[in-house]
């Protein structure tokens, strides 16, 4: 059987630190799991330093997990053998910027024939059908177009569009008119809105609470 490549040979201060570590009450389960890989594997211990098989059998850990602390520990040091950076997996993006631009460009456009305005599905079958994509969901697109602040399915308008209503466009004109009028001290203001709110202030000056006798 060949030597191995990544022999653990530690310190006497290491040792004590990794045997302090491990009589601590509070520890990471995966820190300790690894101070005890380092410490079941020292070679320059009491006890014979033991196979990868059987360290791994003891942890209930996999033989490639020790063998990547021995490696650690020997290229980088004992505080990265016992506390391995966390890889993190990014999900590749699905868009890259000349794509966004494709999207964000169609979606400021005018939608469709027979549509009155775009909808997160139909970008997402415009960019299937330009070959941007192979394929793209939705809630990418949604997702695209909010870090961009766009929304292409919401309007800016008047509950009721002034071309179709004019009557309402004159009583709408009279109200925002008195809305600017400026304020007069002799002048009752009166404010009426959807918001429903109690008035609690009394009108009139209650009365004092009086003891009665009752006379049966």
């Amino acid at each position: 059987m060949p030597a191995k490549k990544y022999k653990i040979i530690l310190t006497e201060e290491e040792r004590t630190d990794l045997m302090q570590l491990t009589s601590k009450g509070r520890i990471a389960a995966r820190k300790l799991i690894h101070v005890q890989i380092l410490l079941l594997a020292d070679e320059m211990g009491e006890r014979v330093a033991l196979k990868d098989a059987d360290i791994a059998k003891a942890q209930n850990v996999s033989r490639l997990t020790v063998e990547r602390v021995r490696k650690r520990f020997v290229e980088e040091g004992i505080d990265s053998a016992i506390n391995p950076k966390v890889q993190t997996r990014r999900k590749p993006k699905k868009l890259d910027g000349k794509a966004e631009a494709f999207l964000i460009a169609a979606a400021c456009s005018q939608a469709p024939e027979g549509r009155s305005d775009w909808t997160l599905q139909l970008l997402a079958d415009r960019l299937v059908e330009h070959q941007i994509v192979d394929s793209i969901s939705h809630e990418c697109v949604r997702q695209t177009l909010k870090k961009n602040e766009l929304k292409p399915w919401q309007n800016k308008c008047w509950v009721i569009p002034p071309e179709e209503n004019a009557d309402f466009v004159c009583a709408m004109e009279e109200v925002l008119e008195v809305s600017h009028r400026d304020y007069k001290e002799d002048e009752v203001l009166v404010c009426m809105d959807e918001t429903s709110k109690q008035h609690l202030k009394e009108t009139r000056t209650p009365l004092p609470q009086r003891k009665c006798w009752k006379i049966r």
